[in-house]
């Protein structure tokens, strides 16, 4: 399984960024091989609009299951979700690693919609 998170500092240990679509990198982990690949994301930091949507599309080509974020807009809910990828939602600052044993533990809340309205 391939887990995508989004992250605020290029660092495999960084805190997990809140926001999804402008958030500056993401970090692609596969469990099964245990190796970590960071993504830039700075291409949709100040994109006017269709953030949420390239930066699902980005991440996709990654073959993720999971995406971990704080929020996610509607546009880019519905194209992760139309992709079959869970979402799960951080309430606090935490890191990857935490993130990603909480995902383990089963504790992460699923997110059944879009957590933001578009442009946030």
């Amino acid at each position: 399984m391939k887990i995508g998170l989004t992250i605020s500092e290029k660092d495999q240990n960084s805190v997990v960024d809140s926001r999804f679509g402008r958030c500056k990198y993401f970090l692609i982990y596969d469990e099964t091989t245990g190796e970590r690949k960071i993504i830039d994301n700075s291409q949709n930091l100040n994109a006017a609009q269709g953030a949420g949507i390239q930066s699902a599309q980005n991440i996709l080509r990654e073959g993720i299951d999971v995406l971990i974020t704080g929020n996610v807009g509607p546009k880019a809910f519905n194209v992760l979700s139309g992709s079959n990828v869970k979402i799960y939602l951080i309430d606090e600052s935490v890191t990857v690693d935490e993130a990603l044993k909480l995902l383990k533990s089963g504790t992460l809340k699923n997110a059944d919609q879009a957590t933001k309205p578009g442009h946030w």
